[in-house]
């Protein structure tokens, strides 16, 4: 194994605190804990609004968050409930009035039992658009008179970075990555090729010019970490060590479908994509620089350490690699 004994042994305590909590969740939701449900709000003349709210189906036992509009907002007409592919999505007319939704608070309630964020889009009588990311620790949002791009582009940062730092997979991988190239330059152009291979599907799936279903996207990514972990485990090195860019862009053009994922199945307007994909690519790369500084950190505090580890602990963190990517892989598949 090509392993080096100083690099690997503080890796073991990250990659085990990984298996752990991977293991203590049941999958998939292990790997991807962030599903987003929508709440769209659509006025009309004579201050009626169109509410559309999109739930997963899949999520924590008892978890029902159910949205909480204004008092003044009162049913108009039946609501419709049908289950559209993975989520469940529920129609309603309300009137609320000649005063409509201005200034008025929307929230949503069981946040925290679902563990998950609602995007919030609400279009006003006039066409102008708000937009609006609800959390557990911020589930109410005042309606403004006009909200400024800062604030849509601040929403969808922040679910960016979720999204990656929360998806034990796309970690993995990173994690592998350096562990197969050590010199700071090659890193860098690896990450930089797998940035920009998983940006191109992330940008073409959002937009509607590709579309794969998320089972076999998320199938292929658990496979790509098999694959790294194989590389990793190798006594020579082979095709991927000696062109670890070309494998990072190809790899990265696979784990873009899954960061699509938490965008393309919301189903965003077209007029919203722009604003909602730049702001939520540019929280992917902050969190994946976040990780790999991490890691780097840990690596440099922890070496003087590492030198009492005892020598078979230089292939567990490639085992820990194969066996959660492995576990992934037939777990996704007869899921499908």
């Amino acid at each position: 194994m090509r392993a080096s004994f100083s690099v690997f042994s503080p890796v073991l305590a990250v990659l085990a605190v990984l298996y752990v909590l991977v293991l203590a969740f049941p999958a998939p939701a292990a790997a991807h804990p962030l599903a987003p449900s929508l709440l769209e709000i659509r006025e009309t003349a004579g201050g009626r609004a169109a509410v559309l709210w999109k739930m997963p189906l899949q999520r924590p036992a008892g978890a029902d968050p159910r949205p909480v509009l204004p008092a003044a907002c009162r049913p108009a007409g039946p609501r419709s409930t049908a289950v559209e592919e993975t989520a469940l999505v529920t129609r309603w007319t309300v009137d609320c009035g000649p005063a409509g939704l201005a200034g008025a608070e929307i929230s949503v309630e069981g946040l925290a039992a679902v563990r998950s964020d609602v995007l919030l889009r609400v279009t006003r009588a006039d066409g102008s658009a708000v937009r609006a990311v609800l959390r557990a620790e911020a589930s109410v949002f005042r309606l403004p008179r006009a909200q400024r791009p800062l604030d849509v582009a601040g929403g969808y940062l922040s679910l960016g970075i979720e999204h990656l730092l929360t998806g034990a997979d796309h970690l993995l991988f990173l994690l592998g990555l350096m562990l197969l190239v050590r010199e700071r330059r090659r890193l860098l152009a690896t990450v930089t090729a797998f940035t920009l291979g998983h940006s191109v599907t992330l940008s073409l799936a959002a937009l509607g010019i590709v579309h794969i279903p998320s089972a076999p996207a998320e199938a292929a990514i658990a496979f790509s970490i098999l694959v790294l972990a194989v590389e990793l485990a190798r006594d020579r090195p082979g095709a991927l060590s000696r062109r670890p860019w070309a494998m990072a862009a190809a790899f990265g053009l696979l784990h873009g479908l899954g960061f699509a994922g938490a965008l393309a199945e919301i189903g965003l307007p077209a007029r919203e994509i722009p604003l909602a994909l730049v702001s939520f690519n540019t929280g992917i790369e902050l969190g994946q620089i976040a990780f790999l500084i991490a890691v780097a950190a840990v690596l440099r505090i922890t070496r003087p350490a590492t030198r009492r580890f005892p020598a078979w602990s230089a292939g567990a963190p490639v085992y820990l690699i194969g066996t959660l990517a492995a576990y992934w892989f037939f777990e996704r598949l007869a899921a499908m």
